[in-house]
């Protein structure tokens, strides 16, 4: 019996390269036997006519069903609406801008099939702006350090699990997904399999700084108690630091009374403490407030609608 694969792909500003993506999956997994498939696709409120690009696909086709999101709730808690849509043993998640390969998935599932629980594509050589690529840089160093993913292991937006993983990423209901950070709770039995990254042909990026930065800060406050463990570390040395200067000023004045003592060095230790202080507690209020989020129960998501497969419909 042929397993079902699901293709799960966040859409915004995709009106004319989301046709081109779906059809490249149709070409590609058409004469693949070992498969059937669905293609999932969340509209992440775009503001041009996305949807209605969906919603054409959804009442031509059997297998594309089409969420609409009420709210830009950015890309991952997308992938999370997209999961909790799918039926696929195996889900695949990709770019709508066509410039993760689709013709290249076989690559994802053979490599599920030799026993992994997730496959990950790696690129040779990214096609992004040097922004983007700066901004994987650092979400690899952070994802490294404060959820430790092995340091061999790539991680991108093109990836395939199995379904345990996907039921398991869905056992998470509070309002700050972060993807990488649920597989990686989930298994490591992870693998990296090379692919081709094309040019994007249409439009910009979607990922501004700032959506960056909150992914980031997402991602290891979502996941991670090191950020209030290195806060306790550097406060610990700050305040050692103070202790052993002040030892060092009583000293210097016995031994040589006719040393002014500077204004500067103390302006300086007080601003430097202060903003140590400042940024400590900025850190645990963080932490803070998104518990008191969560206890209010705010959504990951909010469907708006919903076209089912083929009907065109809500």
């Amino acid at each position: 019996m042929s397993k079902l694969v699901s293709f799960v792909i966040p859409c915004y500003r995709s009106a004319q390269t989301i046709g081109s993506v779906v059809k490249e999956i149709d070409d590609t997994m058409r004469n693949n036997e070992a498969y059937q498939y669905e293609i999932i696709l969340v509209n992440d409120a775009s503001p041009d006519d996305t949807f209605e690009v969906i919603r054409a696909l959804c009442g031509a086709r059997h297998n594309i069903c089409g969420i609409d999101l009420a709210r830009n709730f950015g890309q991952h808690a997308a992938l999370m609406a997209g999961f909790a849509h799918a039926r696929g043993d195996v889900i695949v998640c990709l770019d709508d801008d066509g410039q993760t390969p689709a013709n290249e998935v076989d690559k994802l599932l053979h490599k599920l099939e030799e026993g992994y629980d997730a496959v990950y594509a790696k690129y040779t050589h990214k096609q992004h702006s040097g922004f983007r690529n700066f901004g994987s840089r650092v979400n690899e160093v952070m994802t490294r350090i404060m959820l430790g993913k092995p340091k061999d292991l790539y991680i991108s937006s093109y990836f395939a699990v199995k379904r345990f993983v996907a039921d398991e990423m869905l056992r998470y209901r509070n309002p700050y997904p972060y993807v990488i950070g649920l597989v990686l709770r989930a298994t490591r039995n992870i693998a990296n399999v090379e692919v081709t990254h094309r040019e994007r042909e249409i439009g910009t990026s979607g990922y501004t700084l700032g959506k960056l930065f909150g992914l980031w800060f997402n991602g290891f406050t979502a996941f991670s108690i090191k950020p209030l463990r290195i806060a306790t570390t550097l406060g610990c040395i700050t305040a050692c630091a103070g202790f052993l200067y002040g030892i060092y000023t009583v000293i210097k004045k016995f031994l040589n009374p006719d040393v002014p003592m500077g204004f500067s060095a103390l302006m300086a230790a007080v601003v430097f403490l202060g903003g140590m202080i400042m940024l400590m507690l900025g850190m645990a209020g963080e932490y803070i407030g998104r518990i008191y989020i969560s206890m209010n129960n705010s959504p990951q998501y909010v469907v708006r609608e919903c076209v089912d497969h083929g009907s065109g419909d809500a």
